[in-house]
């Protein structure tokens, strides 16, 4: 099973107002094909720390079934989920995380580039589809600590 190539973004602490966000904690996921490899990078804010904390990169096989199969798996939740409209306006899965996904053919994001402001949105999630982001959450954090 070959991953495709992508570029994922997971962010906690995406709820703003008139103050912009304050993450607890950022992590990237990067699919290389021809290298067979995730690349991870994440960092986290210890509380009451005033800034992220920069963990060690990692890079992961591709190879292994299991992690293939976790990024399929979380390109088929994402692909069927939907975004809050407009981008940005509210936390429509009530994590105060979001995830941005990005391939050649297919993007997904919520919560906005900037997080989500306090306004409501057009669209809203069912229990089911709040349920399926928070196994895609789940999904990226088994990833983030997969071992080497």
């Amino acid at each position: 099973m070959t991953i495709p190539e992508f570029s994922l973004r997971l962010q906690q602490g995406i709820a703003g107002g008139f103050a912009p966000p304050t993450p607890s904690a950022i992590v990237t996921i990067t699919g290389i094909p021809a290298q067979n490899l995730l690349n991870i990078t994440s960092a986290v804010r210890a509380d009451g720390s005033p800034s992220l904390q920069d963990a060690a990169p990692k890079s992961i096989s591709a190879q292994d079934a299991g992690t293939a199969a976790l990024v399929t798996e979380l390109r088929d939740i994402l692909q069927s989920l939907p975004m809050e409209f407009p981008p940005g306006s509210q936390d429509i899965y009530g994590l105060d995380t979001s995830i941005a996904f990005g391939s050649d053919d297919f993007m997904w994001c919520n919560g906005g580039p900037q997080g989500c402001g306090g306004g409501v949105s057009d669209v809203q999630a069912t229990d089911e589809q709040k349920a399926k982001f928070k196994r895609a959450v789940e999904i990226v954090k088994q990833l983030q600590t997969k071992d080497a």
